[in-house]
């Protein structure tokens, strides 16, 4: 069958290549065609566009480059009428994919979307449009299934596929070989999580940096994402001796003694990682004053979402200051409550999240569907 993905981000990219691998080994005349990233073309994707190229963040930015994004959706919208693929398999991205979810219904084609917006956070008006447009929704999180629920809409929740993505990456490297290889001192380690998108990482990693005098007998260390090149973290900071791990972010997370994480699917894997962390989030000062008029939810790290209570600290926006950001992370540095309350919310959280092997499940279930035409 022929496979056309959407996904505008760094983990949709993940999460996409590892359906695809899945795919692939229940479909052996698959091929594959989209919109992702690297790890998507090592599953045999031919990339239209890089995610990369898409990241625009916050109200205000997304309108400053509406030209660009409507030339996207043209490209996009020829390349797959071009493609005609069996399905259009839509993975996150909302404000792209259910625009194109709604074009490829109406060409007939079928429309599989792989992890749900967060319409449970704001503007769940969508439903409506995800009732008409999507064919199979697959959510990722448990409490979705009974959020569709109450609109009458059937979804498939096969567990969370960062279980088998942490697993599959836990080799881990022994601490000296992993403190020579990246030529870092022998200290205990603060990881930094600034993001994958180049505007959230240039808001974030000052702020996060800024507090590195309060700890001096810790060394801070930058997950570099596979998409940035290193030389765009140490040119922000202005410092070259900061150093930058890319590729490695489970290991450096397995010898971490506690992280700085922007908000979004890195509060999940460093939960699942079991490091105490801090959740940081800044963004635009008028972007942000609009989403809080819109989104109505209690938390913003995906960990205190599924727990549905605070088991890591948040910071946002005004509350993201050098001296809260220092407090905080020394309260979970030491050994005591809040340290231990954290790591107890972590085994919950891997228990509400279903077991391994969600991306397999998933294959199974679109091939099941698509059979069914």
């Amino acid at each position: 069958m022929r496979y056309y993905l959407i996904a505008g981000e760094a983990s949709g990219d993940l999460h996409a290549s590892n359906l695809m691998r899945e795919l692939n080994l229940l479909d052996r005349g698959a091929t594959f065609r989209g919109w992702g990233g690297d790890l998507m073309v090592q599953q045999g994707a031919e990339l239209v566009k890089h995610y990369r190229d898409l990241a625009f963040m916050g109200f205000m930015e997304v309108v400053s480059h509406l030209p660009t994004i409507m030339r996207n959706f043209s490209l996009c919208e020829k390349d797959l009428l071009a493609y005609k693929p069996d399905v259009l398999i839509l993975v996150d991205y909302p404000g792209f994919n259910l625009r194109m979810a709604k074009f490829a219904k109406k060409q007939g084609i079928r429309v599989f979307y792989y992890i749900s917006p967060q319409l449970w956070a704001w503007r769940s008006s969508r439903v409506k449009t995800i009732k008409q447009y999507v064919d199979k929704m697959f959510v990722i999180l448990p409490f979705e299934k009974d959020f569709y629920e109450k609109y009458n809409y059937r979804v498939d929740f096969q567990g969370h596929p960062l279980l088998d993505v942490i697993n599959e990456n836990m080799v881990v490297m022994a601490r000296k070989e992993f403190l020579a290889q990246h030529l870092l001192a022998d200290l205990p380690l603060i990881a930094l999580l600034p993001g994958s998108r180049k505007m959230e990482i240039e808001k974030m990693l000052k702020i996060m940096m800024s507090v590195r005098s309060s700890f001096p007998g810790y060394q801070f260390v930058i997950a570099g994402a596979p998409s940035i090149e290193p030389d765009f973290y140490t040119a922000i900071l202005e410092d070259t001796n900061v150093r930058v791990v890319t590729n490695q972010t489970y290991q450096l997370l397995s010898h971490a003694a506690a992280a700085l994480v922007t908000s979004g699917t890195a509060t999940l894997e460093t939960g699942l990682m079991k490091v105490p962390q801090v959740v940081c989030y800044r963004g635009n000062p008028l972007s942000y004053m609009i989403a809080r008029r819109l989104v109505h939810v209690k938390y913003i790290s995906l960990v205190n979402l599924i727990s549905d209570k605070t088991v890591v600290p948040e910071l946002i926006q005004h509350e993201l200051t050098s001296q809260n950001l220092a407090k905080t992370l020394k309260s979970i540095l030491q050994p005591g409550p809040d340290r231990d309350a954290i790591l107890a919310g972590y085994t919950t959280l891997k228990k509400k999240l279903g077991g391994s092997g969600a991306s397999a499940r998933v294959a199974g279930l679109m091939i099941q569907y698509l059979a069914q035409k």
